[in-house]
């Protein structure tokens, strides 16, 4: 069932979402050569515990960290580790708080030193695309609104999007309904309404839109080996314009 939040409860979720793009940006500032991707997952823990806040992905259905760390042909769910980074990665972070009752949720992915051309465009493409499907987050038009922008502005850049894993609502729970495809035709799912809050987050593959799930369970690559990125806000559907309550413009640091 979608819950329709409050005046009061997005309050809440606003305080959540700026800690949470906090902590992106924290994550952000961390991606360097010669960073592990474990001390980029030390750095947000640390930095959403000092904001009174709960890492939302830490036990998360046994994840067993704060922050999804995932490199290069790594789309999501990267479990961060002894790994090294190294000059031309590009490292997905995805990150999640939990305070007074209420999750935010964002990601991003970033450059490590200087990257290829083509690993830049990837980059800003996945960005530009949760963009376009941001354009739709109004009140009256349909989730797959959302999710046709973004397939249409992807794959007129010649990337491809995944499909076995989507956007989705969030709130007190870090996943709700309804789930926000990044494909599919417009004017199908349901009907936003004022009140919604969903995470939208466009995962490009660079090649083949085929994934590969890892052994470990959680680790998400392309099947393929080329890069993927990830680009993921919360969003407040109101009566007007959509609201981020991840925006980077906003957030703590």
């Amino acid at each position: 069932m979608i819950t329709l939040k409050s005046n009061r409860e997005i309050d809440l979720m606003r305080r959540a979402g700026k800690i949470t793009a906090a902590a992106r940006a924290v994550a952000r500032e961390m991606v360097k050569p010669g960073v592990t991707t474990h001390q980029i997952d030390k750095a947000v823990f640390e930095f959403i515990k000092s904001q009174g806040a709960t890492p939302s992905f830490l036990n998360y259905g046994g994840f067993p960290a704060s922050a999804c760390v995932s490199v290069n042909d790594e789309i999501i769910h990267g479990i961060p580790g002894n790994r090294v980074l190294r000059e031309g990665d590009i490292v997905s972070v995805d990150v999640g708080a939990y305070i007074g009752g209420f999750h935010g949720d964002c990601a991003g992915t970033y450059p490590c030193g200087q990257v290829s051309d083509e690993a830049m465009r990837l980059i800003r493409v996945t960005q530009q695309s949760f963009f376009e499907g941001m354009k739709y987050a109004r009140e009256g038009y349909h989730v797959k609104d959302i999710s046709h922008a973004i397939q249409t502005y992807v794959e007129a850049q010649g990337f491809s999007i995944v499909r076995e894993y989507v956007g989705h609502g969030v709130g007190r729970n870090l996943h709700e309904a309804p789930e926000v495809p990044n494909y599919g035709e417009p004017g199908h799912g349901p009907r936003l309404l004022r009140g919604m809050t969903i995470a939208v987050e466009p995962m490009v593959n660079a090649g083949t839109a085929s994934i590969i799930q890892m052994r470990d369970g959680w680790t998400v690559k392309t099947a393929d080996g080329k890069n993927a990125a990830h680009y993921e806000n919360t969003i407040l559907i109101t009566d007007g314009d959509p609201e981020l309550l991840t925006d980077p413009e906003k957030s703590l640091v």
